[in-house]
């Protein structure tokens, strides 16, 4: 079984930062893409970036582009979040994920259905 642990949340002021990480466990899988979404209350989970596993690739949310940064350690297992300069608006649930199976070179995954892993989330509150 696979696991996708995500640590790193809590309560920030806006402007401030945080990093999020997430650990992967169990048994071996294959990963393309490792996503990082989120939710907030009553709404929809959302794509917020993803990182190519094998040459570190990232590709970002419109609402996220330039304060976020998405990274990897291949060694590890893990994946992060650098998050700056967050914004009440960025409050919501984060939650990491893992696709399994490759797309092409300039394939983008933005969407909940394309990954096969999630994690249980991590909560993330920006207060104003």
């Amino acid at each position: 079984q696979v696991q996708l642990v995500e640590s790193g949340g809590g309560l920030v002021q806006a402007g401030g930062s945080l990093r999020l990480s997430c650990a992967a466990s169990g048994r071996a899988f294959s990963r393309y893409y490792m996503g990082w979404f989120r939710q907030a209350p009553g709404k929809e989970r959302d794509f917020v970036a993803h990182i190519k596993w094998t040459d570190g690739r990232e590709y970002y949310a419109d609402s996220v582009k330039g304060r976020f940064t998405i990274s990897r350690d291949n060694a590890k297992d893990m994946v992060y979040l650098q998050m700056n300069n967050l914004k009440p608006e960025d409050t919501a649930v984060y939650y990491c994920a893992a696709r399994t199976t490759d797309g092409g070179r300039w394939s983008i995954f933005n969407a909940v259905r394309h990954y096969d892993y999630w994690g249980q989330g991590t909560q993330v509150t920006v207060s104003s």
